[in-house]
């Protein structure tokens, strides 16, 4: 069953009528603050450690419930309702699984690739089972969300189109992207309400080009800069009458292997940014629509504050990089309600497996929509 009429009028009115529903925009709004994140995440990470990894379960769902209570739209927050019991079943799964294949790969060559072949056979089940485990235990002003997507359509999105990427040299990742967002994004649901999603292939082969050529152009630019000094270097030493020294090479060479990596840390929140806007600024909830507004500049200054702060205090600062880029990227979303909120229908839905999100949360895949 859909949504009951979000009040939108019919396309036909009278000129004295009044004007058609105008959207509400409605914006997510995150109030967690790193300051009670860290004191949840030190609790989380000692306790993992002290019982070898068997509170992780339960320091999963503390820390996601602590994020879904902070996430509010339209006055009301999310819930999350994971059974820690269950996770912590899942992850022994998953554990056995990898650990099967890590012990068959040392036993022989042979059986390894056969276990490989076995576990990458099956990951497109456990993603599928994981996704319902996620959407199942999340819900909304009482009402879970969900997900009906087959396993035949997760074994196309998760085994048949990375292969084909593979064999088209990255050619076909942009297809390949869209379909696997389209998959998770149409076959989600809120109760009985399917979102729905429009994105084109071409505009992500758009963000895949323009990404692909800020890169290519910055290692240019990057290597005709050093590549200068590196001929400079050769001359001194010609001119000397001897070959330069190697150390004389190394620093022009190692600042360029450095620009090049910082050029590419810049290129990412790029296309998080891009990526972020199109996916849900296409994306719908029956006649709700989803704006994103995120910006490239905020998004690689975070990204770079963090990584410093992380590295100058030895990982404490982990929680607090977590909250700040957590909260500006839910802050920049916002829903363009079509009418009240209160109208959508609960719908039962299947629970999913705990093994697939056991086995998602050890390899860390990002199932999130």
């Amino acid at each position: 069953m859909n949504t009951i009429a979000s009040g939108t009028p019919p396309s036909g009115f009278a000129a004295n009528s009044p004007p058609p529903h105008q959207p509400t925009p409605e914006a997510f709004v995150f109030s967690g603050r790193g300051s009670e994140y860290f004191r949840i995440w030190i609790v989380n990470l000692l306790l993992s450690i002290v019982t070898l990894g068997i509170y992780s379960a339960w320091a999963k769902v503390r820390r996601t419930r602590y994020f879904y209570d902070n996430t509010r739209v339209a006055g009301s927050s999310f819930e999350y309702h994971g059974n820690p019991m269950a996770i912590l079943k899942g992850r022994i799964i998953a554990l056995v699984l990898i650990g099967g294949y890590q012990i068959a790969f040392r036993l022989s060559p042979k059986l390894g690739l056969l276990a490989l072949v076995l576990m990458l056979s099956v990951m497109p089940w456990l993603i599928w089972r994981s996704y319902q485990f996620k959407l199942y235990n999340s819900s909304y002003r009482g009402i879970r969300f969900g997900f009906q997507g087959s396993a035949g359509k997760s074994y196309f999105n998760y085994l048949v189109l990375p292969l084909i990427s593979a064999f088209s040299l990255g050619l076909l990742s942009p297809f390949a992207y869209q379909r696997t967002k389209k998959y998770l994004h149409t076959e989600s649901k809120f109760g009985a309400t399917h979102f729905s999603f429009d994105a084109s292939v071409g505009s992500f082969y758009q963000i895949f080009l323009i990404c692909f050529a800020i890169a290519v152009l910055g290692y240019i630019g990057i290597g005709i800069l050093f590549s200068g000094s590196l001929m400079a270097v050769a001359s001194a030493g010609v001119g000397a009458g001897k070959h330069a020294a190697p150390a004389a090479y190394a620093g022009p060479f190692f600042s360029m292997i450095f620009s090049m990596y910082a050029w590419t840390f810049l290129i990412v929140p790029l296309a998080l940014t891009m990526f972020q806007n199109l996916i849900w600024n296409h994306t719908r909830l029956a006649d709700h629509q989803f704006q994103s507004k995120l910006k490239w500049t905020k998004v690689a200054f975070i990204m770079i504050t963090n990584l410093i702060a992380i590295v100058c205090t030895l990982g404490l600062f982990t929680p607090f990089a977590q909250i700040r880029s957590l909260k500006y990227r839910l802050e920049s979303v916002s829903l363009l309600a079509a009418g009240s909120l209160d109208h959508f229908l609960a719908d039962a839905e299947p629970q999913g497996s705990a093994a697939g999100e056991g086995m998602s949360d050890l390899l860390d895949f990002d199932l999130s929509l």
